[in-house]
């Protein structure tokens, strides 16, 4: 006979057993922290080579976590699998390299019989098990211990509280690496150029703002209804004003224009000297493009003109290519 179904009840209950047993298996890992969590720290940041992480199954996904974690935080790493190390991927350690081996048990076949190999090449070994009295902890040349008092699974099988410890650990390992290193937000942006960060961080004004052809522009002596035309054909609902020497005089946004129409006025003979906003704000083409949009939401504008060290015009850009740009 099918057992019945559980309730919703019943769901939420073993759900949040999970989180409560996990949640106990991550307070102690914490407390039981000590000087080999310091030691593995300096082993690494001691490494010229690549840290190498290695684990079967549950732990080689795990693993290959830390392995991406660590490799966008500034320790440069990959992952092994310990199966295949054995069939030539062994190659892949060199003598300046460390290796971090993942086993629960600490007694792995695959991990544990490639250990005297990694040792004969010279390479560092840092093990995390759940047993201090394993083989491959007593192997290591430090041994981070993630060891549970049980799983979150009900039958005490399926890895699980032992799995997040070991994400936990090496999460915190990562961290405690990226701050002895001084990495810097810029720095995790170049590790991540594709993402909002990276293009948060990365992009410069000079990147999304238009020049050349494509920028808005007349000079002090035009009429408004040339500065309309060049606004028109260039699209960025705004035009800049320059002198002589193409220095910015002043700027003209379809707001402007708006509040131009509520007076009288002879659109035929007005000059646009005599309509602009004078002295507008600027920016430099070198600042960050999140710097713009700072400005902007400061200022309640939605476009800015952007200018050299004298204060020639050289771009403008409005909220909408920020926006296009992902920076936004």
């Amino acid at each position: 006979m099918r057992p019945a179904s559980p309730s919703a009840e019943d769901l939420l209950a073993l759900a949040r057993r999970v989180f409560h047993i996990e949640a106990d298996a991550l307070r102690l890992v914490s407390q039981r922290l000590d000087h080999d969590f310091a030691r593995a720290v300096a082993v690494i940041l001691a490494c010229t080579g690549r840290v190498v992480v290695s684990g079967m199954g549950k732990s080689g996904h795990v693993g290959g976590k830390i392995a991406a974690t660590l490799a966008s935080t500034g320790t440069p790493a990959f992952f092994m699998h310990p199966g295949e190390a054995s069939h030539g991927d062994l190659g892949m350690i060199a003598h300046d390299d460390v290796v971090l081996a993942l086993s629960n048990s600490g007694e792995s076949g695959e991990i544990v019989s490639i250990v005297p190999l990694i040792k004969r090449r010279g390479a560092k070994l840092v093990a995390m098990t759940g047993n201090p009295a394993s083989t491959l902890a007593k192997a290591a040349d430090a041994h981070l211990n993630t060891g549970v008092e049980k799983e979150a699974c009900p039958l005490n099988l399926a890895p699980t509280a032992s799995t997040t410890a070991s994400l936990a650990m090496g999460d915190a390992l990562a961290v405690a690496l990226l701050d002895a290193r001084g990495f810097s937000a810029d720095d995790f942006a170049r590790t991540h150029p594709g993402g909002s960060l990276g293009r948060r961080l990365l992009v410069h004004v000079r990147d999304v703002m238009h020049s050349g052809d494509a920028l808005p522009r007349v000079d002090t002596g035009a009429s408004l209804k040339a500065a309309l035309f060049e606004m028109t054909q260039k699209g960025l609902g705004m035009t800049a004003i320059v002198d002589a020497a193409g220095r910015v005089a002043g700027l003209f946004t379809d707001g402007d224009l708006r509040r131009v129409l509520e007076r009288p006025l002879d659109i035929q003979q007005a000059r646009i000297a005599d309509l602009m906003t004078k002295n507008p704000k600027t920016i430099r083409a070198d600042e960050l493009a999140v710097a713009a949009v700072e400005k902007m939401d400061t200022l309640k504008i939605n476009g800015l003109l952007v200018v050299d060290d004298a204060g020639a015009l050289v771009g403008a850009l409005n909220m909408h290519d920020l926006l296009k740009a992902g920076v936004v």
